[in-house]
């Protein structure tokens, strides 16, 4: 879990300002330049990315699209730590996991292009790499993309087992793995010998 240690309140930010002024930076130019912005930190933000890439604020769902939305295009990540940033504001907030969620891939020649559940799309390949963590109890695999801005998505359930049919072996790091190829790239997954028969 990824808070920083300050006060709840987020200084006096709201999500409401926030909101505002995510608006504004944003007005038809697309993604706005958070890695540019270094405002002064105002605090923490009652606000949480649950695993399942779902949004709270003061504990309950947003239940708004659109607001996640606009919310998700001004978060930025440090080191382990999240934070929905303006020109003037810096807040931080609680990601469970990773930020977003991949809830669908498709193939893009020979890429695969996968979409988030805030509306991102990125096609796997140098820029935007695969990586597989395993729970060292349970060996269950949780797989991300990278999205944008060195923030992750989690790959859901249904496109991992759908990745996985496509995938294949190939040689890394000197011995046989089982993964994925996009855009050129191999995007390993397990050792082909723990692969079961």
């Amino acid at each position: 879990m990824a808070k920083t240690n300050q006060s709840e309140d987020g200084g006096g930010v709201s999500a409401e300002s926030l909101a505002s002024a995510a608006k504004a930076a944003s007005r038809g130019r697309g993604l706005p330049p958070v890695d540019k912005w270094n405002p002064e930190f105002c605090g923490d933000l009652d606000m949480r990315i649950a695993r399942d890439g779902t949004w709270f604020y003061l504990g309950t769902p947003i239940g708004r699209p659109e607001l996640v939305r606009l919310f998700s295009t001004i978060l930025k990540r440090e080191g382990d730590d999240y934070f929905l940033v303006t020109p003037v504001e810096k807040v931080g907030i609680t990601v469970d996991d990773a930020p977003f969620v991949a809830v669908d891939f498709e193939r893009d020649g020979d890429g695969l292009r996968f979409v988030t559940n805030v509306g991102d799309e990125a096609v796997a390949g140098p820029d935007h790499p695969i990586r597989v963590e395993r729970d060292p109890d349970t060996g269950e695999p949780s797989p991300y993309v990278l999205i944008r801005r060195n923030l992750e998505a989690l790959i859901d359930r249904k496109s991992f087992y759908r990745l996985v049919e496509i995938g294949e072996t190939a040689e890394h790091a000197g011995e046989d793995w089982f993964g994925l190829r996009s855009l050129g790239e191999f995007f390993p997954i397990i050792p082909a010998a723990e692969l079961p028969t």
